[in-house]
């Protein structure tokens, strides 16, 4: 018999708060993130905005050897996982930490400290001057590492990466070891710090980002006429799922149940979606068939919509091959419209508003789509302006991410 699994504790860091409480009101309220970038000069590149995470200072909570020997994106997931944790009111000393284990996400991994390190050695005399650090603080599985240091854990502990998927393959990972008994805690989620020249630098010169310099606030816009690419965001997202038994017996809070999870591939492009949503039309339908729910039955989408031409329209028609172009009472918000892309970090952010959302019935808004799309079907029910209040039983979270990965988490109340 597989196991149940629950979801109890959240843990955000993002650039509409730096807890989850800040976070969900300012999604709810239908709060921007995006401004001028502030962490290094932007003017001569394409695009000179991002959201970035609003006075967040590493040394409020970490203490000065953990920050220097950590890259920003470990910091964000140390951050992020410690009020997850607590929220959980997990206490090790009472368990095996063999029972608990930490399977977190990053598309990019140390990305600062990469351009850092680099830059010195090519500026430099040629005498190769790397930190000691370079190498522990690059590597992407340095975060689930150092979680599980900082907190004695001892289980199941790696990192996951598939690009814009990448939490939801952490969940989805994590969701799988508990309900085969491999553990009874597992702390996951993903973290990114991509606002650094090469990476602003790169996704410009695809021209797959906004370049609405002078209107920051307003550019990222899923499914408007004018969109033209998505908004850079930064932070990190951890949710602590549970066996359910295990979650009853020690009286925690539970957020929700963690229903069904799947992933499938395109196999069509690098970084374009497939324009009919195969491989996403069918993430979401064993996503949903796993989790013993028929997509009429989802009061929530949360969809991975960028604000791309083509990207958002591929992720309508995969949904349409589900709906089948029927009146449904499913609602509809794209919140990247508010924090931006977080890249690897992207789902779990989104996973953590599907949660609230469910919690307090409220589905947050798209904001910024002032004039839908023509080819948007009249049968889906996209929430934009303002928040609307509808009850929530089931959530559905969709992530798609270069090289053609689809994964979709569905979330019900218990």
């Amino acid at each position: 018999m597989l196991k149940r699994v629950v979801v109890t504790g959240l843990g955000a860091l993002t650039p509409l708060g730096n807890d989850t409480k800040t976070f969900w009101r300012n999604i709810a309220a239908g709060t921007s993130g995006a401004a001028k970038v502030t962490r290094f000069d932007a003017s001569l590149f394409r695009t000179q905005f991002a959201c970035e995470l609003k006075g967040f200072n590493a040394a409020d909570y970490l203490d000065k050897a953990d920050i220097k020997r950590t890259d920003a994106f470990t910091q964000y997931a140390l951050v992020a996982t410690d009020e997850a944790i607590k929220d959980a009111g997990i206490n090790i000393s009472s368990m095996s930490p063999f029972d608990v284990g930490v399977i977190w996400g990053s598309g990019q991994g140390g990305m600062e400290t990469f351009e850092e390190q680099v830059k010195e050695y090519v500026l430099g005399d040629g005498t190769p001057r790397f930190s000691p650090f370079f190498v522990p603080k690059l590597i992407a599985n340095m975060a689930s590492g150092m979680i599980s240091m900082r907190n004695g854990y001892m289980g199941i502990n790696y990192t996951t990466v598939s690009a814009c998927a990448t939490s939801n393959t952490a969940i989805m990972d994590a969701f799988n070891y508990i309900r085969l008994g491999k553990a009874k805690i597992i702390i996951t989620g993903g973290s990114e710090a991509p606002v650094t020249p090469a990476s602003l630098g790169g996704f410009s010169s695809m021209k797959a980002m906004s370049a609405r310099n002078d209107d920051p606030q307003h550019a990222s816009r899923p499914f408007d006429v004018e969109r033209d690419g998505f908004v850079m965001g930064e932070g990190a997202g951890a949710l602590v799922l549970e066996e359910y038994e295990h979650a009853v017996k020690r009286g925690a809070h539970i957020y929700a149940e963690l229903k069904g999870a799947a992933m499938t591939a395109d196999a069509y492009h690098m970084t374009a979606t497939h324009p009919e949503g195969l491989g996403a039309a069918k993430a979401m339908e064993l996503a949903l068939e796993e989790a013993g729910i028929d997509i009429t039955a989802v009061d929530y989408l949360n969809v991975h919509a960028t604000s791309t031409p083509v990207g958002d329209l591929s992720e309508l028609k995969a949904l349409l091959r589900l709906t089948k172009d029927q009146p449904n009472n499913m609602q509809i918000s794209a919140t990247k419209s508010m924090t931006g892309h977080l890249l690897g970090a992207a789902g779990a952010i989104e996973a953590i508003i599907c949660l609230c959302a469910m919690q307090h019935n409220i589905v947050p808004p798209t904001i910024n789509t002032t004039v839908l799309d023509p080819a948007v079907p009249a049968s889906l029910n996209i929430v934009t302006g303002q928040a609307i209040e509808h009850p929530i039983n089931i959530a559905m979270s969709n992530t798609f991410g270069f090289g053609g990965h689809n994964g979709i988490v569905v979330f019900g109340k218990v």
